[in-house]
Formats: structure tokens, C-alpha cells, sequence
């Protein structure tokens, strides 16, 4: 093997070099730079996708504080609004209820004049009739005739004593 001979050493350690400085000087002149660019340019993007990863979190985090206060506000309102139209609606119907207690309390009336007109005709009625029939039945049993005045007086005592 022609690598381990001692006598050819010398000018492999001179050609190592020499493939060693042209390998370096085109590493460090050509690739590393590239190399270094490449690197700087990927962390600039990086840092800077980071920043725009922060702002858009940030606006995110506004977007969605908005939305809650929005949403609160929208359930505030709704249930103000609910407790407006329910208000709304108690009012109504009690205003409709006192209307219709009116309403019934004159058809109460009325009809309590009605009876109370009613049972005066009919007590008039009764007490004429009484009146004219106590007198027959006097005249037919007694066979004497009492003053008409003073039979209606008997017959108004005798149904006010019934009341």
C-alpha cells in the first residue's frame, strides 16, 4: 500500500494541505457566507413571522374583548327589551282587566237596578192583587165591605213583616 510507505509521506502531507487551504478558502470565501446569509435571512423571517404572530394574537385578543362586550351589550339590551315588553304587557292587561272589571261592575249595576225594579213592580203587583183579593175574600166571608184604603195598608204591613 502505497499510503503507508514512509518515502512518499512528505508529499502527502504537502498535497493534504494544499486540498485542505483550496477546500478552505472555498468554504470560507463561497459556501460559508452563503451558508451565513441563508441562516441570518431565515432568523430575520422567522423573528419577524414571530412578531406578526404577536400583532395578529394581539388583534385576536381585541377582535374577541369587542365581541364579549358586544355580546354583553346585545344581552343587556335583550333583556331590557324583555323586561320592557314584559312591563309592557303586565300594563295592557291590567289597564284590560280594570276596563273589563268596569265594564262588569255597570252590567252588575244594571242588572241589580233591573232586579231591584223587577222585584218593586212585582211586590206592587203582589200587593195590589192581595189587596183586591183580601177584599173579595171579606166581602164573600164577612159579607162587609172594608175600605179599600185601609185593606192596602193591612196587606203593605203584613208583606213588609214577610221581608
Amino acid at each position: 500500500m502505497p499510503q503507508l510507505d514512509i518515502t512518499t509521506y512528505a508529499s502527502q502531507l504537502f498535497w493534504l494541505v494544499v486540498c485542505f487551504g483550496v477546500l478552505y478558502v472555498l468554504l470560507s470565501r463561497l459556501a460559508l457566507p452563503r451558508i451565513a446569509t441563508a441562516l441570518e435571512e431565515r432568523r430575520d423571517r422567522i423573528a419577524d413571522e414571530l412578531d406578526q404572530a404577536a400583532q395578529l394574537k394581539k388583534q385576536s385578543e381585541e377582535v374577541l374583548a369587542a365581541y364579549e362586550a358586544s355580546l354583553a351589550e346585545s344581552r343587556e339590551r335583550a333583556h331590557a327589551l324583555s323586561q320592557e315588553t314584559r312591563h309592557k304587557v303586565q300594563q295592557e292587561a291590567e289597564a284590560q282587566r280594570q276596563k273589563i272589571d268596569a265594564e262588569l261592575r255597570e252590567k252588575v249595576a244594571d242588572a241589580e237596578a233591573r232586579i231591584k225594579n223587577s222585584r218593586t213592580q212585582a211586590r206592587e203587583q203582589l200587593q195590589g192583587i192581595s189587596s183586591e183579593l183580601a177584599g173579595l175574600i171579606l166581602q164573600q166571608v164577612a159579607g162587609t165591605s172594608i175600605p179599600q184604603q185601609q185593606i192596602d195598608e193591612s196587606v203593605a204591613k203584613a208583606l213588609k213583616r214577610r221581608e
